[in-house]
Order: structure tokens, then sequence, then C-alpha cells
């Protein structure tokens, strides 16, 4: 057992920080991340870490300094949101190919224009692709849990890639709930040290960093990468299991609610599963068979896994909370190619829902269900929840 914290999100992650003690955190605030590095500021200020806090003029020079840092050998952490991802976007593409395990709080707002600084994922489905595990936290007990359970994935030899630990903007990282941070000496045990196998400044195995590949070997390079990334599967677990050893939780790759029976699933990510759950107990309440999935880990993304899980469902709804112009929506995409090999499809409609941190209502979700359940679908077209008309 923990003792358990009224504490915001943004509040929970730098708990999970101080607890990891890394050798070197980089920070540049921007809205509404801006509480974590406020707080881990504080506990380095008062000694309570050990860690070496590098203030920077961008974006783009701390995850410049992240990645110089874990270069030479340092556990190294950082967190963004929204245009900072953007800003940084060139080095966050390099840090996966030069295989470094840094771990960043991404607290998820939308990118401009025109300017928001509120709630969507338009920052983190920017950049789906260039090799970056990703974990979705649908509350600030997920968001200490997740950020825990990250450093150990991306550190493992295995892997050695970075990792993004997202929490939604304001709703879940400025919001108050009780969380329960577990035993600072059993965490401490838990997360352990970096190895410094990979290190720049091992003088006894000298290596390069960043050299320049030419079509002679970049090819093989990515493939290395996608192997990694392939391992993460098998490495989450284990970490999940060891983790919950301390917490008593389970780490699945993703959550599923009422799905056993259900006629009738939405797909949603981070702090609006917890109104689905409750826009499923309502249609429950009146006798209809309906669930709800939530991605946790989203990057590898789990086909196979989400394929078994959705096989018996008739029809799925995916709730998108950002839009990829000209295309069908990044998670809707996901869900529709993991389905797609099933004999038996279920029908499938794609939403929006919530873009610059529009609120989304169990009503409007129960409504969601009416529609699916009614087989009105249009699985070529998007619709829009709670759009002005």
């Amino acid at each position: 057992m923990g003792v358990k914290k009224a504490i915001t999100g943004a509040q929970a992650a730098a708990e999970a920080m101080r607890q990891i003690n890394p050798d070197v955190v980089v920070a540049y605030p921007i809205t509404p991340q801006t509480p974590i590095v406020e707080q881990f500021a504080k506990y380095v200020a008062d000694g309570i870490v050990d860690t070496e806090m590098v203030p920077v003029e961008s974006e783009h020079s701390a995850m410049s300094a992240a990645v110089g840092a874990e270069t030479a050998g340092a556990r190294a952490m950082s967190a963004t949101s929204s245009q900072g991802l953007a800003l940084m976007w060139e080095v966050v593409a390099a840090t996966p190919g030069l295989r470094l395990p840094i771990v960043m709080s991404l607290v998820n707002r939308a990118l401009s224009a025109p300017i928001n600084i509120h709630c969507d994922h338009s920052d983190v489905m920017g950049v789906t692709t260039v090799g970056w595990i990703q974990i979705f936290s649908e509350n600030a007990q997920e968001v200490y849990e997740n950020t825990l359970l990250a450093i150990r994935v991306a550190e493992d030899k295995r892997i050695q890639l970075p990792a993004m630990v997202n929490q939604d903007g304001f709703i879940t990282s400025h919001a108050v709930e009780p969380v329960e941070i577990f035993d600072d000496a059993l965490v401490r045990k838990f997360v352990g040290v970096r190895s410094l196998d990979r290190a720049l400044l091992d003088v006894e195995h000298p290596r390069s960093v960043g050299p320049l590949v030419l079509p002679d070997y970049y090819f093989e390079f990515k493939r290395a990468q996608e192997e990694a990334m392939s391992k993460v599967f098998e490495v989450y677990r284990e970490v999940g299991t060891e983790l919950s050893a301390i917490t008593g939780k389970q780490y699945p790759f993703f959550e599923t609610y009422r799905t056993d029976d259900a006629e009738a699933v939405v797909v949603v990510l981070n702090s609006a599963a917890g109104t689905a759950k409750a826009a499923v107990d309502a249609v429950r309440a009146q006798g209809k068979k309906v669930g709800m999935l939530k991605p946790i880990l989203f990057r590898p993304f789990p086909y196979t896994e989400v394929r078994d899980a959705l096989r018996h469902v008739p029809v799925v709804g995916v709730l998108d909370r950002s839009m990829d112009f000209g295309a069908y929506a990044p998670v809707y995409s996901e869900f529709r190619n993991a389905l797609w090999e099933l004999d038996k499809r279920p029908s499938m409609q794609s939403y929006i829902y919530g873009l610059g941190g529009r609120d989304i209502m169990t009503t409007e979700i129960e409504a969601v269900f009416e529609e699916l359940l009614s087989g009105e679908l249009d699985p070529e077209h998007q619709r829009y929840i709670g759009l002005r008309g």
C-alpha cells in the first residue's frame, strides 16, 4: 500500500520523476505542461533529488540537451506540450534512431492555428511515425504509474528507445484527484539505475554516435530500430508484472470495460475514457449491451490483441480527439487496420470529438451508442460530436 495524496496529473508526473531521480531533467515550460517541471524544480531546489536541472531557451534546445545528456550516459527526462513538441520535432525524430531511452511527459494540447491552449491529441498524433513508445493515461494515477513503467521499458537492453507518457491537458494535468504514491524505496529499487553499456563516456568501449550513414547502411539501422520496437510487447508485459508486485494493478496494452457480451463498443483514449465508462453504465441500465475499449500502449500498436478483443463485437465506434486531414482519423485508422483481417469484420464508424478542449458529455456518448446500435452508419465518412451546426 502507498500513501494517498490529493494532487494533479502534472504533480503525479513530477512525483514519479522524483522517485526515478534522473541524472538530468531539461526544462522549458509551456502550458499546460509547466506544472510538471515547476514542481520538479522545487524538488531540485530543496535537495530532495540529485538531478541536474537544465533550463533552456526553447523546446528544441530541451530535447537537444536531453539527447546530449543521454548520449553521455545520464538518465535524462523532459516534458512538453503542443507547439513545444512541434518545435522539437527535428530532435524528437532523431532520438529513436540514436537509440536513446529518454522518457518525456507529453501533456496533450491542440496545435495552432488558431492558437489554442486546451486539450486535444493533435500534438501526439503528429509524431506516431518517428519511433517513440507511446503510452496513454486516463487519470493522474495512471500518469504516475505509466511514467514508472515507461522508464524501465525504454531502458531495457532489448529496447533502448524513447517513450512518451501522455495525459490530457488541463483535464488531467490541472485536476486534483487522489493518487496513491507507493513506497519510495520499493519504487527506486524497481526503476534501478540506467545501464552504462551504451554511454559515450565509457572510454573502455569507444563508439560513434550520430554518424553520417549513406544508402549502404541506413536501411539496416531502421530495420534494427523496428526490431527493437517489436520487442516492446514482451518487455512491457515483463515490466508490468514487476510493477504489479508493488501496486497490485495490472498493465495491459489496453483496457476493456463491459465488452464481453457487447453489441456495440466505443474506442476512446485518455481522460474521455472515464466519461465513456459512465455512458456505458447508463446505456447498460437501459438493457442495451455496450462496452468500451481504452488504448494504453499505442506505439507499438497491439494489432493482434485488439483484433482478438473485438472480433465478436458487431459494431465499433472509434472516437478521435484529432484529425488527419484528407485521411481517416489516426485512432480509427489503426483499429480499421487491426480488424481488416477478420473474415467477419465489425461494422465501424469514425467520430471526431473534443478538438481544442471542447467538452464531451456522457449524453453525447450515449447518443453514439444509439447510433451504433441502430446500424445507420457511414464508414467512409467521419462524424462530429458536439460540432456547432
